[in-house]
């Protein structure tokens, strides 16, 4: 006894004895289970404060258009005394660099696009949070899962005493993607309509769709026609129609009658018409310019010629090469465009 009380009454033994007292103090502080033994100052916290979680988020608020990241741990405890004699490693705090290279490596494997691991729902606007481990969740959805499991524990990974951030990366990947969507459903509303409006100027190539598409034109046409027109004139517009075409019959009719009587000339007429041309003494013809007779000098034999029904003279082969390139129907006086019939002098 005198050997040991010796001993311990040396600076070393007081040294062991402190560190023997820190050891103690910090694995009674460390461990829930053992708060509730002799000290008094841990019965407060009793068997039913082991249950809840050794670490808890802060209830901070958080606003929609807000996009601050910062740290949802509370500061750690104030260090027992193993930590501040060195005994036992203090808890530190990640830096931002830290936290930095976390953020990337969580974007590399798209946690934040695909949807959270617990409630298998997409981010979209509601809060995200990044573990210390690189694993996303809801901040709701990793709330419940403490308060469910009785421990502060990664449900990806099983790590514990992991630190958390608030982020909003699946915030922005969201409104990425809804602004993408909302672009593309306009330029498909535009491109739709372009090609409406093309549809209705250009007829397509296919026989049966060119149809439809001159119907509807002329459907169009009748529609924007009767609609322009008052309810009060429509019947007068239609009576102007029906005198214009029994004009134009009028006309086609005396135009017939003018050509029958033309075929049907009798001597007399043809008399006239032969005197008419002598009056006007043509002596070459119209089409090709040379001496109706055999008088000229250029002209060593005489040509038959043509009287027309208009009292105009040609050579027969002149007015036939005529009419054989004539491009109308029926064709009509080089001179006068007048309908004819032809009779030899």
């Amino acid at each position: 006894m005198t050997m040991l009380k010796g001993r311990g009454s040396g600076v070393g033994g007081r040294k062991l004895a402190l560190a023997a007292v820190a050891l103690q103090d910090h694995i009674i502080r460390s461990d829930p289970k053992l708060q509730s033994l002799c000290l008094p100052d841990y019965a407060c916290c009793g068997p039913h404060r082991a249950q809840q979680p050794t670490v808890r988020h802060t209830h901070t608020e958080h606003r929609p258009g807000d996009e601050r990241e910062y740290v949802l741990d509370p500061a750690p405890p104030p260090l027992t005394l193993a930590q501040r004699l060195g005994l036992v490693a203090a808890p530190r705090r990640l830096t931002a660099v830290e936290w930095t290279g976390i953020k990337s490596r969580s974007l590399q494997e798209g946690d934040s696009v695909h949807p959270c691991v617990i409630c298998r729902e997409e981010f979209r606007l509601q809060p995200q949070v990044l573990l210390s481990c690189s694993h996303v969740f809801h901040k709701t959805c990793l709330e419940a899962f403490e308060c469910f499991s009785g421990r502060k524990c990664c449900p990806m990974c099983r790590r514990e005493q992991y630190e958390t951030r608030l982020i909003h990366d699946g915030a922005r990947l969201y409104r990425e993607k809804c602004t993408v969507r909302i672009q593309a459903c306009w330029r498909g509303y535009a491109a739709r309509k372009w090609y409406r409006n093309v549809r209705k100027r250009l007829p397509p190539n296919d026989p049966c769709l060119r149809r439809q598409f001159f119907e509807a034109k002329f459907q169009e046409l009748n529609d924007n026609l009767v609609q322009s027109c008052a309810p009060s004139d429509v019947e007068e517009f239609l009576r102007d129609i029906d005198r214009s075409i029994a004009s134009s019959r009028d006309i086609f009719r005396h135009f017939d009658r003018s050509r029958s009587s033309i075929s049907e000339m009798d001597e007399e007429h043809w008399l006239q018409a032969q005197y008419k041309a002598i009056q006007r003494d043509v002596r070459d013809c119209p089409i090709c310019l040379t001496p109706l007779s055999a008088t000229g000098v250029r002209c060593t034999q005489a040509r038959p010629l043509l009287l027309l029904s208009c009292s105009h003279l040609f050579h027969t082969t002149c007015l036939q090469a005529f009419e054989r390139f004539c491009l109308d129907s029926e064709p009509t006086c080089p001179l006068c465009r007048c309908s004819y019939t032809t009779r030899p002098v």
